[in-house]
């Protein structure tokens, strides 16, 4: 079985929703980069990355935190379709 991990972002930090309200959210790290290496210096390989900026806003908002993210570990980033047809355009 493998464990996946989430990080949610809004405003660039790591958050996690109560019951789904943005009016609600607990930030949880300031800095996804460093929330996304203890996921990794934990041992797990895959990381799933969610914009909630851009899940509200419909096209991504925080690229520049995932684009860290993905270059600054190892691991796999699993994103939304959005999110991942904006890094196509910008590769």
């Amino acid at each position: 079985m493998e464990v996946i991990p989430a990080i949610d972002i809004i405003g660039g930090k790591c958050v996690r929703l109560r019951q789904g309200d943005f009016n609600a959210a607990h930030v949880y790290d300031d800095d996804p980069v460093v929330a996304a290496k203890k996921f990794e210096a934990a041992g797990l390989k895959r990381l799933h990355v969610v914009d909630l900026d851009g899940a509200k806003a419909g096209y991504p908002i925080n690229l520049r935190n995932i684009e860290q993210i993905a270059s600054q570990t190892d691991m796999i980033l699993d994103v939304g379709p959005e999110t991942a047809k904006a890094f196509a355009e910008i590769l």
